[in-house]
């Protein structure tokens, strides 16, 4: 890069200490103090009557979706508060009444502004008009939507080949964007597709589809109240999806239980306090997990495998422990299953674990004689290496018991963002699908590209060898998302321009290609109007359920715009007048997206009419026991070797998490009240006698290094907490860990990022 044009910006921000706090972890999740912080951080960013109509709205029929998780809404919603503390938080974060433009920005120079934490990024508010970034400047300036779109157009035309563009997509658009954006990109000429379930849930999709043949889960929320067992693999509802909490609590109150399988004890499977009902106020709550498994980090396939050497003990002597009938008719590979578990010692597996044996042969003993059994799980099981494996030795579980396809049983994988179900559904996905393709000529009246493009690894790599040339975001902050932060940041540097469809600063409005521009979008709750006329979108999700979302705020500026209306303005801007697809009345119009989704998505119909209310579900073969789309048309039960980790003696085995103050990577706040840490993020956590074997003591600082391929990556100056994780293991939140996972290790088959079993040193200062 020439040097004028490399601006001295900063990938991580300030490292400076805070007075940081240690509490008890909270042992309960929600209740009064969940109420009265979701309440206190939108009071504070929306006002008060704004905070409590627009709260009101969300979540239900004729309202908006969250911004937040996918967590699905019940059929029957509460009239009053169908939502969470982190779901308020982010609607508080979205709608505040702190705006950024023009002004702002001179005042501000990139240079500067990357000096600050994303916490302190975060807070600065909403972003009210499009603004760019030239060649050799440290400050943003204004541009015309005009000027916008002809400037992307013009460089887009500059390429070589259309694979030198890559599209980025954040769970957070719509289906209708993310459809509109796919397709400009397939009629550009590219599949450069990556999204963010490739950094979280490709893991399950790709688990899935070999499976049972399809990359979703096939339960839905009502399936939860009534199930026997509840499984919990590698999540943490109480702080990521804090709704489904509601339902682990109408299925304990149904007789039901609930085990948890994960190195923390985490608050929200100790106790939920729900706010919607008395005892959430006044009384003890509810206790959650019946068992809780402290499963070593990424040794779940060991956990599982002993469990069903146990359960294939009890079937001999019962015959009544895996359901045999189920086996025969619908799956494949139970015999090469029995024999590949005799291979392994018992003891051997049980030390993997780290968990008490008397805790796994308790599970055993619930297990042996329950068949409405569920797996829930997310990012503690896709995120490593063998994170497909880790999902389809679960799916071996269920098989085995028969748990397949029944009301109140099945898999669960709880997705993150709140429609980034929907934008795999639409076709943001980076590999060929030949069927979508033969719609797509069909309906839309292009050949869209028939070889594979970038997912987010392959991106990543592009831009930093150089062969990408432009790098556009449909919302996220891919800078602080993606893994091996310098690495990433070094990419995205090269590209000559980088363009982030947004609604609040973040650092990758920061760390840019040579030319880069700020698109300012409407957010959920926001009203999105067009000659007067009210206009919705639609979303899926965790469990597939399309719905229609209607936001009520009057928008944040009258110069912002649509994200279906900005990718089609840059369709038109491109294609002009004379393409198959009219750019510029899919941007007026919705319901011409909804028309060619119905023809060119699998499984939607008539979403027009269907998405009211409720909303409709996607067709799901699990559902339906249909599996004739597999090798033998039955279900496939795999056979899936051990986690290898060969740590050195000096190593420990680190997995990122979320503090309760966070979604993904935005920084709402600095406390994480459920595990006892106050006013601070650069903290890692440690079991005490690990602490006591190398000398350390609590809030010592440290760096954490990793090395792979001989590459040393540092996260510098992190404050030791001790905490009650098993031994070897160690906990910290991400972004700020990021940087310790290499771009080039990631899940076998799915790409997913190792985040979550990262080999690492600590380096006392």
């Amino acid at each position: 890069m020439e040097s004028k044009t490399q601006r001295k910006v900063s990938f991580r921000g300030s490292e400076d200490f805070l007075e940081i706090e240690l509490k008890e972890p909270v042992t309960h999740a929600a209740g009064y103090l969940g109420v009265r912080e979701a309440l206190k951080h939108t009071f504070k960013e929306m006002g008060v009557l704004r905070s409590m109509r627009t709260l009101l709205s969300m979540n239900q029929k004729d309202g908006f979706d969250c911004p937040s998780c996918a967590w699905p809404d019940p059929e029957h919603p509460s009239p009053v508060s169908e939502y969470c503390e982190n779901g308020a938080k982010a609607l508080g974060d979205e709608a505040t009444t702190s705006h950024i433009g023009a002004d702002f920005f001179q005042k501000n120079s990139v240079e500067e502004l990357s000096q600050l934490t994303d916490f302190q990024l975060n807070k600065f508010g909403r972003l009210v008009e499009p603004m760019v970034l030239k060649p050799g400047s440290v400050h943003y300036e204004p541009i015309s939507w005009d000027e916008s779109f002809e400037l992307i157009a013009s460089e887009l035309k500059k390429l070589n080949n259309p694979d030198e563009a890559i599209f980025y997509t954040s769970g957070r658009s719509s289906n209708e964007a993310a459809f509109l954006y796919g397709m400009f990109a397939r009629a550009l000429g590219t599949n450069n597709l990556p999204d963010c379930s490739n950094m979280c849930h490709e893991s399950s999709g790709v688990a899935l589809g070999e499976t049972l043949g399809i990359g979703k889960g096939s339960t839905t929320l009502e399936d939860l109240y009534e199930a026997e067992v509840i499984l919990i693999a590698g999540q943490n509802p109480g702080t990521n999806h804090p709704r489904m909490l509601s339902a682990l609590e109408k299925c304990k109150q149904n007789g039901g239980r609930v085990i948890s399988i994960n190195p923390l004890e985490e608050s929200g499977l100790v106790n939920f306090k729900n706010p919607q009902n008395i005892k959430g106020w006044i009384g003890g709550g509810e206790d959650m997990a019946d068992i809780h498994l402290p499963v070593n980090i990424n040794q779940d396939i060991p956990l599982i495998k002993l469990i069903l050497k146990k359960l294939a003990v009890l079937d001999k002597e019962h015959k009544n422990v895996f359901d045999h009938d189920f086996i025969q008719k619908y799956t494949n590979g139970y015999d090469a299953l029995i024999s590949d578990l005799d291979t392994y010692s018992s003891e051997e597996l049980l030390k993997l674990t780290g968990v008490p044996e008397d805790k796994i042969d308790e599970t055993v003993a619930l297990l042996a004689n329950k068949s409405k059994i569920i797996v829930c799980w997310a990012m503690g099981l896709t995120q490593h290496k063998n994170g497909v494996e880790n999902i389809r030795e679960f799916v071996n579980l269920l098989l085995l018991k028969g748990a397949i396809g029944k009301p109140n049983a099945g898999t669960c994988p709880v997705r993150g963002h709140s429609n980034v179900q929907g934008d795999r559904s639409v076709g943001i996905q980076h590999f060929v699908d030949k069927e979508m393709n033969e719609r797509i000529k069909k309906y839309l009246g292009f050949t869209p590209p028939d070889h594979e493009g970038v997912d987010v690894v392959g991106s990543m790599k592009a831009m930093y060898e150089g062969k990408a040339k432009i790098f556009m975001c449909l919302g996220g902050n891919f800078v602080m998302a993606a893994s091996d932060t310098e690495y990433t940041a070094k990419g995205i540097q090269k590209c000559d321009l980088t363009v982030q469809i947004s609604t609040k600063l973040n650092r990758t409005h920061l760390i840019t290609g040579k030319t880069a521009l700020i698109l300012p979008t409407i957010g959920r709750s926001e009203k999105d109007m067009k000659n007067g006329m009210p206009r919705h979108f639609t979303v899926e999700n965790s469990m597939g359920r399309v719905k229609k979302s209607k936001g009520i705020l009057k928008p944040a500026s009258d110069t912002i715009m649509s994200e279906p209306e900005i990718i089609a303005n840059i369709g038109h801007a491109f294609f002009g007048e004379n393409h198959a697809m009219n750019w510029k009345s899919l941007g007026d119009d919705y319901e011409l997206i909804r028309t060619q989704i119905d023809q060119v998505a699998k499984g939607f119909n008539k979403t027009k009419e269907r998405s009211e209310g409720a909303g409709y579900y996607l067709p799901n073969n699990v559902r339906d026991l249909d599996f004739s789309m597999l090798p033998n048309g039955k279900a496939q039960i795999s056979i899936n070797k051990l986690p290898l980790h060969e740590l050195a003696k000096d190593e420990y085995m680190l997995m990122t998490i979320r503090s309760h103050d966070q979604f993904n990577t935005t920084i709402y706040g600095l406390d994480d009240r459920y595990r006892g840490v106050y006013n601070a993020r650069r903290v890692i956590f440690m079991n005490s006698n690990d602490m006591k074997a190398v000398g350390l003591k609590k809030l010592d600082i440290v760096d954490i290094t990793s090395t792979y391929d001989t590459t040393v990556r540092v996260a510098h100056n992190f404050k030791v907490v001790p905490y009650n994780i098993p031994s070897g293991n160690l906990a910290s939140y991400f972004p700020e860990t990021n940087v310790l996972v290499p771009y080039n290790h990631f899940a076998d088959r799915s790409k997913t990022p190792i985040s979550k079993s990262i080999k690492v040193r600590l380096v006392k200062k």
